[in-house]
């Protein structure tokens, strides 16, 4: 059964990503919102953001709020901080796989990879 999964490290504190507001969309004509979560204290979401039948191969779309994560911690960003939503548009080929998409952030940049 496939199922996708993502964790966010806060890397300018060297941390997990804890709180941190998240969305997922399908792409299509029309963008439909799927999922709305927040991180655990391990930068994780508690179950898999999307698994079984939901699992459909397409394009996707994942949102995180990171400018109000770090002005939470209390880091000093720009009335318009350089990063407010990293955004993270990804496809799943293969609905019965494994995808995990997870967030290297800091104020000023972020990585991603399909993890495992």
């Amino acid at each position: 059964m496939g199922k996708l999964t993502t964790h966010v490290l806060d890397t300018a504190h060297g941390c997990p990503g804890k709180g941190i507001a998240l969305r997922l969309y399908r792409c299509g004509s029309k963008d439909t919102l799927l999922v709305k979560a927040k991180t655990n204290a391990d930068g994780r979401c508690d179950a898999p953001i999307l698994s079984g039948t939901e699992m459909k191969a397409g394009t996707y779309r994942l949102e995180f709020d990171v400018a109000a994560y770090f002005k939470a911690k209390g880091v000093k960003l720009a009335k318009t901080p350089f990063l407010d939503v990293v955004t993270i548009h990804f496809g799943i080929a293969d609905a019965k796989a494994h995808y995990h998409v997870p967030l290297l952030v800091s104020p000023y940049g972020y990585s991603t990879y399909r993890g495992s």
